[in-house]
C-alpha cells in the first residue's frame, strides 16, 4: 500500500508527499547520493555513473534500496506497489541490448540521471526494467512510480503485460492497483461530491434537511483499499485551501496525508502481520527539502541536501528517519 500526492502553492512551488504503507517493518535512512558515484546494476551486466547528487529515503537491503528523493535539479519521485499488474522484461533480452535496470534500483537510476519529468520519460525508453528479488521482502516486488519537478510536472510510470506506459498525471496522485487509467475513470463516479452544505430536500411533503455540516461529501469512500484513498485524496486536495507559504504548504500536505494513514491493526494481511503507515514525507522539490514524520513521531523534522564533499565517492547516511518521541513541556 502507500499514497502519493503533489502540492502546489499559489507562487507555483511544488512538493512531492507520500506515505509508506508496509506490513514489513522497515529501518528507513536519510541518504546522500553525490554526482559522479559509480555503482553497478543488478544484473551485474554495466556501470551506472551519477550524472545528478540526489537525497533519498531508503532501505539497506545491500544495496540501499530507494523509495523515495528529490536530486538537484528538482526532480523527485517516489515508488509504490502494484500487485497483479506490474509485469517486467526478462533479465534475458535476446537481441534488446538495452541495460536492464531492476525494479528495485530504477529510483537510483531516474534521480541519479534525469533533470525533469520529460526527461526521464526519454530515458526510460533505453532502458529494460526488469524484475529481481530484493532481500527486504524476498520476492520480485511489483512496482509502479510516481515522478514530480518543479516545473510542476508530474507522471506514472507503469510496466504491465501491455508494455511501458509513462502518462502524464494532472491530478498528482497514485495509490497502487488497479492502473493509473482506472484509478482517473473511477473519479467520476464521485464526481456528485461538494465541500458545500446540501440544502433542504422535500419528499412528498415531508422537509429533509441534512444532518449538520459535511453532508455535501457524503459517498465519500472511508476504507484504506487503493481506490478510496486515491478518491479520498484527489477530493481533499483539490478543496483543500491554497497554500501562500512554504509552512502553510508542509502542514496541509500532512493534514491531507493523515487522512490515508493507517493505524497499525487496521489493516491485516493473511500473514497476520499489520499494514500501516510507518512514515509520512514531502519534499520541497526546488529547494531539495524533506519534511518527515514516523509513525512513533509527529513531530515533522526538516532535512537537506547537503553540501557535496570534495572526492566523495560514496553514499552517506544522514541518519536514520525513526528518531526518539520527546513532548514539549506546556508553561504553565
Amino acid at each position: 500500500m502507500c499514497t502519493a500526492m503533489t502540492l502546489e502553492t499559489a507562487q507555483g512551488e511544488v512538493y512531492l508527499g507520500r506515505t509508506m504503507d508496509f506490513s514489513v517493518t522497515l529501518d528507513p535512512s536519510l541518504y546522500f547520493v553525490p554526482k559522479g558515484y559509480r555503482w553497478g546494476n543488478l544484473a551485474a551486466t554495466h556501470t551506472v555513473r551519477n550524472q545528478y547528487s540526489f537525497i533519498a529515503v531508503g532501505q539497506d537491503a545491500s544495496p540501499v534500496v530507494f523509495v523515495d528523493g528529490v536530486n538537484e535539479k528538482g526532480f523527485g519521485a517516489a515508488v509504490l506497489y502494484f500487485p497483479g499488474y506490474a509485469y517486467y522484461d526478462p533479465l534475458d533480452s535476446g537481441q534488446d541490448t538495452r541495460p536492464p535496470i531492476a525494479s528495485i534500483e530504477l529510483m537510483h537510476f531516474l534521480l541519479s540521471q534525469c533533470t525533469d519529468v520529460d526527461d526521464a520519460a526519454e530515458i526510460l525508453r533505453t532502458i529494460r526494467i526488469v524484475g529481481m528479488e530484493d532481500t527486504v521482502t524476498e520476492s520480485v516486488a511489483p512496482l509502479h512510480w510516481i515522478m514530480a519537478d518543479k516545473s510542476g510536472r508530474c507522471a506514472v510510470i507503469e510496466k504491465t503485460k501491455e508494455g511501458l506506459f509513462v502518462m502524464d498525471n494532472p491530478i498528482g496522485i497514485l495509490t497502487n492497483s488497479p492502473d493509473f487509467s482506472w484509478q482517473i475513470t473511477n473519479l467520476r463516479n464521485y464526481s456528485n461530491l461538494s465541500p458545500w452544505q446540501m440544502q433542504d430536500k422535500k419528499w412528498c411533503g415531508v422537509q429533509l434537511p441534512p444532518f449538520g455540516q459535511g453532508a455535501g461529501g457524503f459517498g465519500l469512500p472511508g476504507d484504506y483499499s487503493p481506490p478510496s484513498r486515491f478518491v479520498r485524496t484527489a477530493f481533499q486536495k483539490s478543496h483543500a485551501d491554497s497554500c501562500s507559504t512554504p509552512e502553510e504548504a508542509v502542514i496541509t500536505g500532512f493534514h491531507l496525508m493523515e487522512n490515508v494513514s493507517i493505524p497499525k491493526g487496521v489493516v491485516m494481511t493473511d500473514r497476520n502481520t499489520a499494514d500501516f503507515t510507518q512514515y509520512t514525507a514531502f519534499i520541497r522539490l526546488s529547494t531539495q527539502e524533506y519534511f518527515f514524520t514516523t509513525y512513533n513521531n509527529r513531530q515533522i523534522t526538516r532535512a537537506a541536501m547537503p553540501g557535496i564533499r570534495e572526492e566523495e565517492p560514496a553514499i552517506r547516511s544522514l541518519g536514520k528517519l525513526i528518531r526518539p518521541i520527546t513532548f514539549d513541556e506546556f508553561p504553565g
